[in-house]
């Protein structure tokens, strides 16, 4: 509207013309030239109007780069007038470049000092560019000749604390506090900066008169409690958490530091007894149970101490079946109690009601390998993949399932992708090369087995899992026996006593025709008949054969029949009486 009654005012002295008077000639050119001063000052006007308002379309349209090229035009015709300034800090601040905008801000200020917007943009970014000394000046200043605007004073608190001038920021707030009376914040701030000069007593006080102020509120009742607890002085917080839970008996927190403070006291008795009457209030939220129930798993110390907060995750997750942290708080303490079953269960209702936790489907997962789940392994590494495509745990867990499964080439798939994507986890990397060294080896891909066990070693030489497979593979193949036996022998004197591992060194003792030997090494991992396979008992019958004992030989190759797990060429020995090869 002003720039529309700019050019009426405009249009009106242009009309004016048509009633000049005939004077004398010096008269005319005297008036024509006062008539083009008002003319030309008036356009100038509308001229600054326009970029202005043009300016501020742009700024309200969220595109100060725009606006700011118009600002700096109107610096430049009016380098006096200081709102040309203002606009061109208003558009560099807006482009988050501060340290520019300082000297606009700083030239619209000098030019009028008693402008308020002026005032407050300058400080605003001294104190964003750290100039906190500066800013104080400036706020000085507003906080006197505005006393009634409460905000003035907050930011000079808030630059006092930032250039560590606790006094001053302290004074700055009791000044507040005449004015506003005791409010939460202020008080807060206060106490605050008592504690950092190490003041216990004034912070407490604080905390007090927020009581006085409002003796209704439990929280702060509870905070003045904690504020004790946190400096030692535990029998001065009973009181206070004793009144809080007066006024509401159902004040979790309250419950919680009672039980912290018993439980400090050695009355664990006491202690559960306070978060039970948490857990058993029906209208208490999920959510203040967690909270109190998080806490006091870091107290736990003994099996009894977890056997009593297994039973509040039970009441917890009895009450709220649907919230997903009360199943998982209930999973992480079966684990603690190694019922791995039960807690692989819990993680997996916790994953159906909310899939986006991370942790959870890698607990699972971990879960189905220890119970040796394969089938669950691999529906649940699936599952999970959906929700985390890119981590390579995931894929590593469903390679492994798909390799017990013996799907070679999705398990050789899936660790490849894992391979790709562990960069966080490199320890992990020798074991995916071990896994696709297995792989490779179910495909017949001997080449690809080779390398990949030959890297799972280079980074783990001890890793049983890889001498083992690998030299067996070896002897079966009948290639690199050397490297077969000196892999096997290492394997032997690391784990003396693994049966299965004692009948991977004799059988590449067996392919090397050293059946003696062979012989007392399948005789000593037959020393434990519970942990004896039908595989030892075959090869114990083979080796037997090669050294002429037939008829031992046929005895342990029917006692083989019996356990099991052998090769599909025993029944055509123990039918002929004579060994038989592939």
């Amino acid at each position: 509207m002003k720039t529309v009654y700019l050019k009426l005012t405009l249009l009106i002295l242009v009309l004016a013309n048509l009633f000049v008077t005939h004077d004398s000639l010096a008269q005319r050119r005297s008036k024509d030239r006062d008539k083009e001063s008002v003319i030309d000052t008036v356009a100038l006007r509308i001229e600054k109007e326009s970029l202005a308002t043009e300016g501020m379309k742009f700024m309200m349209k969220d595109e100060p780069e725009r606006a700011l090229p118009l600002f700096e035009k109107l610096v430049q015709e009016s380098a006096q007038d200081p709102a040309s300034h203002y606009l061109v800090a208003t558009a560099l601040i807006k482009l988050e470049k501060f340290d520019e905008a300082i000297a606009p801000a700083k030239k619209a200020f000098d030019l009028k000092k008693d402008n308020i917007f002026y005032a407050q943009q300058l400080a605003e970014l001294y104190a964003k560019r750290r100039k906190y000394a500066e800013a104080a000046e400036i706020y000085e200043t507003l906080v006197a000749k505005n006393p009634e605007n409460i905000q003035y004073g907050i930011e000079l608190a808030a630059i006092y604390v930032f250039n560590d001038q606790p006094d001053k920021a302290i004074e700055t707030y009791n000044v507040l506090e005449k004015s506003m009376g005791i409010t939460e914040e202020i008080t807060h701030q206060k106490q605050q900066l008592y504690l950092r000069q190490n003041n216990l007593d004034k912070a407490l006080a604080e905390a007090k008169k927020l009581i006085e102020a409002e003796p209704t509120e439990v929280s702060y009742r509870v905070e003045l409690a904690e504020l004790l607890i946190a400096n030692d002085r535990i029998v001065e917080a009973v009181k206070p958490l004793e009144e809080a839970l007066k006024i509401n008996p159902d004040e979790a927190q309250a419950h919680v530091l009672l039980a912290d403070i018993y439980r400090r006291n050695g009355d664990v008795q006491k202690c559960n007894e306070e978060l039970k009457l948490v857990f058993a209030n029906p209208n208490l939220d999920a959510d203040p149970k967690i909270r109190v129930l998080t806490g006091y798993l870091t107290m736990l110390k003994s099996e009894g101490e977890i056997k009593d907060a297994v039973a509040l995750a039970k009441q917890l997750y009895d009450t709220h079946p649907n919230e997903s942290r009360a199943n998982v708080i209930y999973a992480d303490l079966l684990v603690r109690q190694d019922k791995k079953a039960e807690a692989r269960d819990m993680y997996t209702k916790a994953s159906r009601i909310d899939g986006s936790v991370f942790q959870v489907w890698a607990a699972i997962l971990q879960l189905d390998g220890d119970l040796n789940q394969v089938d669950s392994m691999l529906v649940h590494s699936e599952k999970a993949l959906e929700l985390f495509p890119n981590q390579g745990m995931f894929w590593y867990s469903n390679g492994t399932a798909h390799l017990m499964k013996k799907n070679f080439k999705e398990a050789i798939s899936s660790l490849e992708e894992s391979l790709k994507l562990i960069s966080n986890n490199p320890e992990l990397v020798p074991y995916i090369h071990a896994q696709l060294g297995d792989a490779y080896n179910g495909l017949g891909d001997h080449v690809k087995s080779d390398a990949a066990y030959d890297q799972a070693l280079k980074a783990n030489p001890d890793n049983d899992h890889v001498l083992n497979n690998y030299s067996y593979f070896l002897s079966l193949r009948k290639e690199k026996l050397d490297l077969a036996l000196k892999m096997s022998e290492k394997l032997v004197q690391q784990h003396q006593n693994n049966p299965t591992y004692l009948d991977t060194h004799a059988w590449v003792l067996y392919i090397r025709k050293d059946y003696k030997k062979a012989k007392e090494f399948l005789e000593k991992a037959m020393t434990d008949s519970s942990t004896v396979s039908g595989t030892i008992v075959e090869h114990y019958g083979d080796v037997l054969f090669k050294l002429g004992e037939r008829d031992n030989a046929v005895a342990q190759w029917k006692r083989a029949k019996r356990m099991g797990e052998t090769t599909e060429l025993l029944d055509k020995k123990i039918a002929t009486g004579a060994l038989h090869e592939q």
